[in-house]
């Protein structure tokens, strides 16, 4: 473990202190708990961006299809075989 000093506001410090007192356990347990969360959080996006991606989202769906289906699925098709081959346009021979 590494010892690390750290500076908080009173009102933080008295969550602290009630956070540890509930969990029975000792506030540095509890900062390293905070810490995991929030630094599990800090990748996913915000309430705001999250809605603006659905929005775009909902409006890409609104739209007519550009291609029928069978190109889509003979597109996919084609894709799936470039990835068994190992995305090679030919097979190659086995050394």
């Amino acid at each position: 473990m590494v010892k690390m000093t750290f500076t908080f506001d009173e009102e933080t410090a008295e969550r602290l202190r009630q956070a540890a007192a509930r969990l029975a356990r000792p506030q540095s347990h509890v900062v390293r708990e905070a810490v995991r969360e929030y630094a599990e959080r800090v990748g996913l996006l915000s309430e705001q961006e999250r809605r603006h991606f659905l929005q775009v989202l909902d409006r890409i769906l609104s739209r007519p299809p550009t291609r029928s289906l069978s190109e889509v699925e003979s597109e996919l098709r084609e894709v799936r075989t470039a990835r068994r081959r190992g995305w090679r346009r030919t097979r190659t021979a086995s050394p």
